[in-house]
């Protein structure tokens, strides 16, 4: 059956040994009161949080599903109770402003947090992020008024909130929306529009809904300049602050899913449903994008989350099926068969998994502490550069942790054999879970288009370039420590092969318009395999300091990440170098 325990201690080693976060979050005084005893007993709590309160709601959840009747969704057994104690335990405030109520962790303790909820249970963690990147957004462009009535009943928990942009018509392309705002003489809207896969758009687990919600104005410009921003909750509030008289908008129907099958995904239809603008005319999209690159790094870590309860039950499963001899002669003296972990397949199949597991939560942790920066840092210089490489790896890990992610699940799935294509084992529920990950917060092709044409071709790639230098400065100040012994020339190779490629691609770029977006996933599979060399790297270097099972542990993992898994980035460096011409060539009505 499938089993999850927080991995505590490698999530600790990461956040406090490798990264040294405490130091990062001391310097800073948003953040100064959080300490390694705090974060620590933080992530204890967690941990038993998930393993017992969700973790035993995910199957059943699977299973019984959300259910829709005449406008009202009702979530599986034990999901309001649960959702109940997460709130009044405090969860739900984790990384909100104090000002309303919120507790102000940083997002580096933030992302192990959310890792533990997507393990546990993906579905239910969805309500909650879809919820802290509402609160995200009203906190940075919301006015006062909106931030006052709203944030502290969200941070509570009394309220949820959700993400309106995909119109049947139209979903990367927001630019063609029909969703219409018409100004009221008290400075509210009247939003009128059709939303679909909506994540939490109507439930039965809260008081209310808030939904942030893009449209138009009647003298909107065209395209996506013309988009604005909107907060439309279902139960307009009373004068105590309450939910009050209902708004116009309703659920029109819930989809019915490969996975995630205990998240309630909407039609949600808005008839002249009151709203107020958060932000200004016409500028909604880039109000949504702080919410929609928070829900790209949450979704990220949603294939994360994923593959680390896929490998833990496939390893305890490996470890007790018996099945077969080991090559080398009978390891399991007292039975029949050897337990299937003796086998070098099974082994292949473990170790891949733990390895792009463990890249991940490292790159997590990474690109979590560069968002502190960005928002916390007193030093302009240190805040501009933060930002910087948070818009270069948004899309990367956004992309290459759910691409690894569904590729963990499956090797989980068939490390059970038969057993992993019955539902009664679990794996094949992590396998459909995951599968969305790559499709919704932009497709992962989408994210690739963004990391190559946004962030590399049109900066002439002066991101990668000062990333590349980063890697480069920590390499040279850690040459001679005994965790690179083996894999120093490697990692050069590595980091001279990823710039050499966007070299390439910026040629490319240059003489072929489509050169760009034909190559654009081959470049962020290379990006992401290169950043976790570095990354193993920085653990090996850490762990060969311990004289423990852990530390050799670590750097065994490591050392199978640099054997088996980086050499798949020279193949998408070649695949890179043929360029767009055969890809476009061929005629459409050939298709």
């Amino acid at each position: 059956m499938a089993t999850y325990k927080a991995p505590l201690e490698d999530m600790r080693f990461v956040l406090n040994d490798v990264f040294e976060a405490d130091k990062l979050w001391a310097s800073m005084s948003a953040t100064a009161e959080v300490t390694r005893d705090l974060s620590d007993a933080i992530l204890d709590e967690a941990g038993k949080m998930v393993e017992n309160l969700l973790f035993p709601l995910n199957r059943e959840g699977d299973e019984q599903g959300c259910h829709f009747d005449n406008g009202e969704v009702t979530t599986p057994e034990g999901f309001k109770e649960a959702f109940k104690t997460y709130a009044e335990n405090g969860w739900s405030a984790f990384s909100g402003n104090p000002e309303f109520g919120g507790q102000g962790m940083p997002k580096s303790l933030a992302v192990l947090f959310e890792e533990m909820m997507h393990s546990a249970n993906s579905s239910f963690a969805l309500y909650p992020a879809l919820t802290n990147g509402a609160t995200l957004c009203l906190d940075a462009h919301a006015s006062e008024e909106l931030k006052q009535a709203y944030l502290p009943k969200l941070y509570s928990g009394e309220w949820s909130g959700t993400m309106c942009l995909t119109e049947p018509h139209c979903g990367t392309d927001l630019g063609i929306m029909r969703s219409k705002a018409v100004p009221n003489d008290d400075g509210s809207y009247n939003i009128s529009g059709t939303k679909i896969f909506i994540t939490g758009g109507e439930h039965d687990m809260v008081d209310n809904i808030i939904h942030l919600v893009l449209a138009k104005l009647p003298d909107a410009p065209a395209g996506s300049k013309g988009i604005s921003l909107f907060l439309v909750p279902k139960f307009l509030p009373d004068a105590t602050g309450d939910a009050g008289e209902r708004n116009g908008v309703a659920a029109g129907s819930i989809e019915h899913k490969m996975g995630i099958k205990a998240s309630a995904t909407c039609v949600m239809n808005f008839d002249d449903a009151k709203g107020w603008i958060i932000g200004e005319p016409n500028q909604g999209l880039a109000a949504m994008f702080t919410m929609m690159n928070y829900e790209r790094l949450s979704i990220g870590i949603q294939g994360l989350g994923l593959g680390e309860v896929s490998y833990q039950s496939a390893a305890d499963y490996a470890c007790e099926r018996l099945q077969g001899r080991a090559a080398t002669g009978v390891q399991n003296e007292g039975g029949n068969a050897d337990p299937i972990i003796v086998h070098g397949d099974v082994r292949r199949m473990l170790l891949t998994m733990r390895a792009l597991n463990e890249g991940g939560r490292a790159l997590s942790a990474y690109v979590g502490m560069e968002l502190d920066k960005a928002k916390f840092s007193e030093d302009d210089a240190e805040k501009k550069a933060a930002q910087d490489r948070v818009a270069l790896m948004t899309p990367v890990a956004k992309a290459f942790f759910t691409d690894r992610g569904f590729d963990t699940t499956v090797i989980g799935q068939q490390v059970f054999g038969g057993h992993g294509y019955v539902r009664e084992w679990g794996m094949e529920q992590f396998v459909r879970d995951c599968r969305i990950s790559q499709i919704y917060e932009g497709t992962n092709g989408i994210q690739a288009l963004d990391l190559a044409g946004r962030k590399v071709t049109r900066n002439g790639g002066k991101y990668v370039e000062a990333y590349l230098a980063d890697i480069r400065r920590w390499i040279d100040e850690n040459a001679n420590q005994p965790g690179l012994d083996g894999i120093k020339e490697r990692l050069v190779s590595a980091v001279d092969l990823l710039e050499s490629t966007t070299t390439e691609m910026l040629r490319q770029a240059g003489d072929n318009p489509d050169a760009v977006n034909a190559n654009a996933v081959e470049y962020l599979d290379l990006f992401g395999y290169v950043t976790y060399a570095w990354l193993w790297a920085r653990m090996m270097v850490t762990a060969a300091q311990r004289d423990d099972e852990f530390g050799r542990a670590k750097v065994t993992v490591g050392r199978f990440y640099y054997e088996r898994l980086l050499p798949r980035a020279g193949a998408l460096a070649e695949q890179i170098k043929a360029g767009a011409g055969t890809m476009m060539s061929l005629d459409q009505d050939l298709f």
